[in-house]
Order: structure tokens, then C-alpha cells, then sequence
């Protein structure tokens, strides 16, 4: 399945000497003058589990693992911050609640960019582009979201992919779960007959061939890392170290980690 790749930008001087002297001073903010929740830190939430982007793994540093992980920590180390990162649920994380009631300074958490998203939060550039798809049993005759009339279907509590499902699942009964955890789970126990979400996760779904991607939505969705509304210093930050990263191919080595590259 072949996946968009997000154009290179052009690195300028100003930017690289802006990220060399990031760091952070005793007080919250960074040597930029961007607010931080913890001196020296940048603090992420990500709802866990999420793979690709996201999954817990107590064999590495931060306790997890994933794209988004990895995008997270090279942005960090390129700000000269210590990174922690914690587990949230996504509908606080989309909402706004968890980023500006200081729980965290950056939402990575496979957040597609929108204009509701944009009223309570803050968006860096968009650093991945995404599909919706239809995951259902190996052995389903459900080939399409034309097929869905009278099946119940999962989808995610404040998700994009819900959001698709409600307009574009015609007659099918959608049913809400708190995170893809218990959606996967559902449709194992045979709660649910398909899920709909993000490409990336259905497919890590269907690797072991008990699951199948049906059908795949061009949605024009873009992921972006959520900081808190008005923190314009931590966003110029995050996007002068996104920039750098695809400039010097940085972004490129994480993507195709992960990614299948045609």
C-alpha cells in the first residue's frame, strides 16, 4: 500500500542557529523563552497503545516505542530537552484538556489537524500523512463501507475515523470505544464485525492474517504534534527542529522504520 511522503522544507541558517541555543532555564521556559511544564523536560502525552505510533516497551528509555515516539525524542534532543512521556486518554488529548491544563507540552498522538482541533489547540507542521481504512475478519464478506448496513462497526471516541464513519457508513451501528485497545478487543470477541480508523494501526492489525484491510478512504488527513493554545514560541521550536530533521534526513531513517517506502 503506498503511502504520501511529506515534501522536504528547506532549512535556513536562522533556524539552525535558533535550535542550537534551545535548552532550558530553572524557570518553565526554554532558553527560547517557550513555556515548558517541567524545567529541562518536554513532557508528551500519547494515547498508548497505538502502533505504529505508538506502544509501551519497558525495554527502552522513555517506556515506549513507535514513530511517534521516536519523531518526539529526536525533537526533544534536538531542544536540548529531557523528554518524559505518559500515557492519556486521546478524547483529553484532542480536546484540548490534557495541553492546556498542563499535564503535558506536546500531544503526539497520531492527531490529524483540524480547523474544530485548531479552536483549543496549537498545531506544529503536519509530519505524517494518513488514510482511513475498513479492518474486518480474514473470512468477512463485508468488502467495502458499502456492505456496512445493519453491522456494527468500532470506532474511537473523538477520532477522525469516527467522524468518517458517522457520514459516510450508511445504515451500519457505530459503536464508540475509549481507545483502539478495547476496539481490537471487541472485534476479536466478535463485539464488533469491522473497525474504522487510521491505515497505519488496521494494518499492524492484519499482520498476523487473521485480519484483512478491506478498503482504504483518501481523507487528506495530516498529523500534527498538539501544544497548547498561545505557547507560539514551543510550536516555532518543534517546527525549526521537524524542518531540520527532513532536511537532513533524519525524518526519512524514523519514516522507514516504519513504513513500507515504494
Amino acid at each position: 500500500m503506498q503511502k504520501s511522503r511529506l515534501s522536504v522544507l528547506a532549512l535556513t541558517t536562522v533556524a539552525a542557529l535558533a535550535l542550537g541555543a534551545c535548552g532550558s532555564d530553572d524557570s518553565g521556559k526554554t532558553d527560547s523563552g517557550a513555556e515548558v511544564v517541567k524545567a529541562g523536560t518536554l513532557t508528551v502525552c500519547s494515547d498508548v497503545p497505538y502502533p505504529p505510533f505508538e506502544d509501551f516497551d519497558k525495554s527502552s528509555d522513555t517506556g515506549f516505542k513507535g514513530f511517534d515516539v521516536d519523531v518526539v525524542v529526536e525533537v526533544a534532543e534536538r531542544l536540548d530537552l529531557d523528554i518524559k512521556i505518559q500515557d492519556s486518554s486521546f478524547d483529553a488529548l484532542q480536546s484540548g484538556t490534557a495541553l492546556n491544563s498542563g499535564q503535558c507540552d506536546i500531544a503526539a498522538s497520531a492527531m490529524t489537524i483540524t480547523e474544530d482541533r485548531k479552536k483549543n489547540l496549537d498545531f506544529s507542521d503536519g509530519y505524517y500523512d494518513s488514510e482511513q481504512s475498513l479492518l474486518v475478519p480474514a473470512k468477512s464478506k463485508i468488502a467495502g463501507i458499502g456492505d456496512l448496513k445493519g453491522v456494527k462497526i468500532g470506532v474511537q471516541q473523538g477520532t477522525t475515523g469516527k467522524a468518517y464513519a458517522e457520514k459516510n457508513a450508511k445504515g451500519a451501528d457505530i459503536v464508540t470505544f475509549p481507545s483502539d485497545a478495547e476496539m481490537f478487543q471487541a472485534i476479536k470477541a466478535g463485539q464488533v464485525e469491522a473497525l474504522l480508523q487510521d491505515l497505519p494501526v488496521n494494518l499492524d492489525h492484519a499482520t498476523g492474517g487473521e485480519y484483512k484491510v478491506v478498503e482504504t478512504y483518501k481523507t487528506d488527513e495530516q498529523y500534527g504534534l498538539a501544544i497548547k493554545k498561545g505557547n507560539t514560541q514551543l510550536v516555532e521550536d518543534v517546527n525549526e527542529a521537524l524542518t531540520a530533521m527532513r532536511e537532513d534526513g533524519t525524518y526519512d531513517a524514523i519514516y522507514n522504520t516504519y513504513f513500507e517506502v515504494k
